[in-house]
Protein backbone atom coordinates (compact mmCIF):
# COMPACT_ATOMS: atom_id res chain seq x y z
CA UNK A 1 0.00 0.00 0.00
CA UNK A 2 1.49 3.42 -1.06
CA UNK A 3 1.19 5.93 1.92
CA UNK A 4 3.79 8.23 0.61
CA UNK A 5 2.17 11.81 1.55
CA UNK A 6 -0.33 10.87 3.55
CA UNK A 7 -1.12 13.78 6.27
CA UNK A 8 -2.33 11.75 9.76
CA UNK A 9 -5.69 13.59 10.71
CA UNK A 10 -6.89 15.04 14.12
CA UNK A 11 -9.55 12.97 15.74
CA UNK A 12 -11.85 15.47 15.08
CA UNK A 13 -10.76 15.98 11.21
CA UNK A 14 -11.65 11.75 11.02
CA UNK A 15 -14.97 12.38 12.54
CA UNK A 16 -15.89 15.32 10.60
CA UNK A 17 -14.35 13.39 7.30
CA UNK A 18 -16.55 10.20 8.11
CA UNK A 19 -20.05 12.65 8.86
CA UNK A 20 -19.24 14.10 5.68
CA UNK A 21 -18.96 10.65 3.74
CA UNK A 22 -22.35 9.11 5.91
CA UNK A 23 -24.25 11.64 4.86
CA UNK A 24 -23.13 12.05 1.12
CA UNK A 25 -22.63 8.22 -0.13
CA UNK A 26 -24.93 5.56 -1.44
CA UNK A 27 -23.58 2.53 -0.59
CA UNK A 28 -22.01 0.48 2.65
CA UNK A 29 -21.08 -3.15 2.61
CA UNK A 30 -23.30 -5.09 5.57
CA UNK A 31 -21.85 -7.96 7.29
CA UNK A 32 -23.67 -10.10 9.64
CA UNK A 33 -23.62 -13.84 11.06
CA UNK A 34 -26.31 -16.11 12.39
CA UNK A 35 -25.50 -18.83 14.61
CA UNK A 36 -26.60 -22.21 12.16
CA UNK A 37 -26.03 -20.19 8.95
CA UNK A 38 -22.59 -18.38 9.68
CA UNK A 39 -21.52 -15.12 8.13
CA UNK A 40 -23.41 -13.23 5.30
CA UNK A 41 -21.85 -9.95 3.24
CA UNK A 42 -23.88 -7.46 0.73
CA UNK A 43 -23.69 -4.15 -0.49
CA UNK A 44 -27.18 -2.27 0.24
CA UNK A 45 -27.84 1.76 -0.03
CA UNK A 46 -28.01 3.64 3.26
CA UNK A 47 -29.10 6.62 4.52
CA UNK A 48 -27.02 8.82 7.69
CA UNK A 49 -29.79 10.35 9.58
CA UNK A 50 -27.61 11.88 12.02
CA UNK A 51 -27.75 9.13 14.70
CA UNK A 52 -28.07 6.38 12.81
CA UNK A 53 -27.79 4.24 9.77
CA UNK A 54 -30.82 2.92 7.91
CA UNK A 55 -30.98 0.55 5.09
CA UNK A 56 -33.75 -1.92 3.23
CA UNK A 57 -33.68 -4.97 2.21
CA UNK A 58 -36.28 -7.97 1.21
CA UNK A 59 -38.07 -9.36 4.52
CA UNK A 60 -36.96 -12.87 3.24
CA UNK A 61 -32.94 -11.67 2.75
CA UNK A 62 -30.25 -13.61 4.24
CA UNK A 63 -29.47 -10.43 6.04
CA UNK A 64 -32.95 -9.89 7.87
CA UNK A 65 -33.20 -13.84 9.13
CA UNK A 66 -29.15 -13.23 10.54
CA UNK A 67 -30.07 -10.10 12.27
CA UNK A 68 -32.94 -10.64 13.65
CA UNK A 69 -31.15 -13.85 15.52
CA UNK A 70 -27.75 -11.50 15.91
CA UNK A 71 -28.73 -7.92 15.79
CA UNK A 72 -24.89 -7.02 16.19
CA UNK A 73 -23.70 -5.75 12.41
CA UNK A 74 -20.77 -4.12 10.95
CA UNK A 75 -20.53 -2.07 8.16
CA UNK A 76 -17.96 -0.51 5.87
CA UNK A 77 -18.10 2.14 3.35
CA UNK A 78 -16.47 0.83 -0.02
CA UNK A 79 -12.87 2.09 -0.34
CA UNK A 80 -10.40 0.52 1.09
CA UNK A 81 -7.70 3.59 1.69
CA UNK A 82 -9.79 6.01 2.91
CA UNK A 83 -11.61 3.16 5.31
CA UNK A 84 -14.56 3.49 7.48
CA UNK A 85 -15.98 0.89 9.53
CA UNK A 86 -18.77 0.99 12.02
CA UNK A 87 -20.19 -1.00 14.24
CA UNK A 88 -23.78 -1.26 15.71
CA UNK A 89 -27.13 -2.87 16.63
CA UNK A 90 -29.89 -3.27 14.43
CA UNK A 91 -33.30 -2.68 14.65
CA UNK A 92 -35.51 -4.33 11.83
CA UNK A 93 -39.13 -2.62 11.00
CA UNK A 94 -41.32 -4.19 8.19
CA UNK A 95 -41.82 -1.47 5.21
CA UNK A 96 -45.35 -0.48 6.56
CA UNK A 97 -43.92 0.33 10.32
CA UNK A 98 -41.25 1.82 9.47
CA UNK A 99 -41.05 5.63 10.84
CA UNK A 100 -42.66 7.39 8.24
CA UNK A 101 -39.64 9.91 8.53
CA UNK A 102 -37.23 7.46 7.73
CA UNK A 103 -38.60 6.06 5.03
CA UNK A 104 -39.93 9.64 2.82
CA UNK A 105 -35.91 10.26 3.63
CA UNK A 106 -35.01 6.84 2.49
CA UNK A 107 -36.91 7.37 -0.78
CA UNK A 108 -36.08 10.93 -1.32
CA UNK A 109 -32.52 10.11 -1.29
CA UNK A 110 -32.68 6.95 -3.95
CA UNK A 111 -36.16 7.62 -5.94
CA UNK A 112 -37.38 4.20 -4.76
CA UNK A 113 -39.90 3.69 -2.03
CA UNK A 114 -39.65 0.26 -0.79
CA UNK A 115 -43.20 0.57 0.91
CA UNK A 116 -44.52 0.66 -2.82
CA UNK A 117 -43.72 -2.65 -4.04
CA UNK A 118 -45.55 -5.91 -3.95
CA UNK A 119 -42.96 -7.71 -1.97
CA UNK A 120 -42.42 -7.51 1.80
CA UNK A 121 -39.44 -5.22 2.62
CA UNK A 122 -37.66 -4.59 5.81
CA UNK A 123 -35.75 -1.29 7.08
CA UNK A 124 -32.70 -1.81 9.39
CA UNK A 125 -32.07 0.71 11.66
CA UNK A 126 -28.37 0.53 13.23
CA UNK A 127 -27.07 2.72 15.94
CA UNK A 128 -23.77 3.10 16.00
CA UNK A 129 -21.55 1.76 18.72
CA UNK A 130 -17.63 2.34 17.68
CA UNK A 131 -16.55 3.97 14.54
CA UNK A 132 -12.94 3.55 13.22
CA UNK A 133 -11.50 5.65 10.23
CA UNK A 134 -7.82 6.01 9.08
CA UNK A 135 -5.98 6.58 5.69
CA UNK A 136 -3.10 4.32 5.35
CA UNK A 137 -0.60 3.36 7.91
CA UNK A 138 0.37 6.41 9.50
CA UNK A 139 -3.13 6.52 10.63
CA UNK A 140 -3.62 3.13 11.97
CA UNK A 141 -2.82 4.62 15.78
CA UNK A 142 -5.83 5.99 16.88
CA UNK A 143 -8.38 4.99 14.37
CA UNK A 144 -11.34 4.80 16.96
CA UNK A 145 -13.00 8.05 15.91
CA UNK A 146 -16.26 6.94 18.77
CA UNK A 147 -16.56 4.59 21.07
CA UNK A 148 -19.81 3.05 23.25
CA UNK A 149 -21.68 5.45 20.94
CA UNK A 150 -19.97 8.49 21.97
CA UNK A 151 -17.83 11.00 19.06
CA UNK A 152 -14.24 10.98 21.06
CA UNK A 153 -13.54 14.50 19.83
CA UNK A 154 -16.89 15.99 21.39
CA UNK A 155 -16.59 17.19 24.89
CA UNK A 156 -18.55 15.42 27.53
CA UNK A 157 -21.93 17.32 27.33
CA UNK A 158 -22.03 17.26 23.56
CA UNK A 159 -20.40 13.48 23.19
CA UNK A 160 -23.54 12.00 21.99
CA UNK A 161 -25.12 15.00 20.11
CA UNK A 162 -24.85 14.30 16.39
CA UNK A 163 -22.76 16.66 14.20
CA UNK A 164 -24.81 17.78 10.65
Amino acid sequence: METTGTVRRRTAERTRDVLERLGTERDVWVATAHPDHGPHQVPLWFLWDGRAVWMCTGAASATVRNLRAEPRVRLSLPDAFDVVLLQGEAECFPDREAPAEAAQAYAGKFGWDPRAEEGSFVYVRVVLRTVRAWRGEPELRGRVVMRDGVWLDRPPSTAGVPVT
